[in-house]
């Protein structure tokens, strides 16, 4: 009787804990193995590619002459130039495939899980709440740097490709050597992801409440289109400050110029965090009341 005391094992207590890089792995394979994941990451990879080809096939003269503004002026000017191919196409994307891809991963870490019924077997395991979705929002984080990278780097080595190392010239006419063109780029990559970070968190917020994760990403389109409406309509001037898509297609432009001005860059990193530490506060707590 008291060996058998003896051998049997300790009861686990709740200070049992598992550590932080070893959910974070788990939760990798778990993301990496959705075939939809790795779709739309190979899909924004293959967008700076298609860019940069179809603006081989475009009349220069027809271009300047078709004049336009907005996403259309940054594509006529990214004829003939490596540095600015990158930019338009991640100021293109940001406008909604980017952030889908954010609130596709936001929905299926929650609400995904939930649906199949592995989320259970987080709550009642031996991990705190924080922890929980601590792990939850690397695994949006990386999905989002993922998607920013892929989409960075295919930009620039097709523009590197298609006009060359001494085409990188910012739209004030100042030639940049591959390195400066490059550490600029990087400044749009970075804060592009913050955007996409607080897209995740809203997304795991509306995640936590729900167990249908198309309703989350429908939910998370829906409110960027809102946003963009709003963000044209003066009467509600008051709110374009909070609004965090309000600046997604003129701040990225920002480093196309020089001197660099980076005005609108801060504003929007500072607006992106706000979203981040709100969207992250609703997730928790209801996580902690979450049950099942």
């Amino acid at each position: 009787m008291t060996h058998a005391l003896a051998a049997a094992p300790a009861a686990r207590t709740g200070q049992d804990s598992v550590g932080l890089l070893r959910l974070y792995r788990a939760e990798l394979r778990w993301i990496f193995r959705r075939p939809r994941t790795l779709a739309v990451l190979g899909l924004l990879a293959l967008i700076p590619i298609v860019i940069g080809v179809a603006l081989t096939l475009v009349d220069p003269a027809e271009a300047n002459g078709g004049g336009g503004g907005g996403d259309g002026a940054l594509l006529a000017s990214a004829m003939n130039n490596g540095f600015i191919l990158p930019v338009a196409a991640l100021t293109m994307t940001l406008a909604l495939l980017l952030p889908l891809a954010s609130a596709m991963a936001g929905a299926d870490a929650i609400a995904g899980e939930a649906a199949h019924g592995t989320l259970r077997g987080w709550l009642i395991a031996p991990v705190g709440r924080g922890k929980l979705l601590a792990i939850k929002a690397f695994g949006v984080a990386t999905v989002s740097v993922l998607a920013v990278l892929a989409m960075t780097f295919t930009g620039f080595v097709t523009g590197l490709i298609i006009s060359g190392t001494d085409s990188m010239f910012t739209l004030t006419g100042s030639t940049l050597s591959v390195w400066d063109a490059l550490g600029r780029l990087l400044i749009v990559a970075l804060w592009i992801t913050l955007q996409l970070w607080a897209v995740g968190a809203v997304a795991l917020a509306i995640s936590s409440f729900t167990e249908h994760p198309m309703l989350v990403v429908a939910s998370v389109l829906a409110g960027t289109i809102v946003f963009t409406i709003l963000g044209f309509l003066d009467a509600v001037s008051w709110l374009h400050p909070f609004l965090l898509n309000k600046d997604w297609s003129m701040a990225p432009a920002s480093v196309l110029m020089d001197p660099l001005d980076t005005t609108l860059l801060g504003e929007g990193a500072l607006r992106a965090a706000c979203y981040i530490v709100i969207g992250l506060s609703i997730a928790y707590s209801r996580l902690t009341t979450r049950d099942g």
